[in-house]
């Protein structure tokens, strides 16, 4: 079973060679590409070593073909599904009568901010008579 290696396409591959720049992946149609240390992982990677090592399977995308030299530009963080944005859970808001499971409106935030703003500059003023 042969894969199309074509610009974006995600395909699998074994890490042939680790460099101090990237690791050399050998691509199903027997063709090697590099993986450039900026693309390893999404986290900054100083060692490659601590990622992937000589043998590994590694699932990449394809960056780039050149088409004079054939060099293939592979990322291994640009073939990693996006990972879920995690929202954090609503907090009992009493003040308002309990928890609804859902945000405080802008006017019920914006009326906390306004509040909060006002102590602030009377705690201020309060200081500023001090002197």
């Amino acid at each position: 079973m042969s894969e199309a290696i074509e610009i974006n396409s995600i395909v699998e591959g074994e890490v042939l060679r680790i460099k101090p720049f990237g690791a050399i992946v050998l691509l199903p149609d027997n063709r090697q590409g590099l993986v450039h240390i900026s693309h390893i992982s999404s986290k900054y990677v100083q060692n490659i070593t601590d990622y992937v090592n000589v043998g590994d399977a590694v699932t990449v995308k394809v960056l780039s073909i050149e088409a004079e030299t054939g060099k293939i530009s592979l990322s291994m963080k640009d073939a990693e599904p996006p990972k879920p944005v995690e929202r954090p859970a609503y907090e009992p808001d009493f003040s308002r009568g309990g928890f609804s499971g859902q945000p405080a409106s802008f006017e019920d935030k914006f009326k906390d901010w306004l509040k909060s703003a006002n102590e602030r500059q009377a705690g201020l003023n309060k200081r500023n008579k001090r002197r």
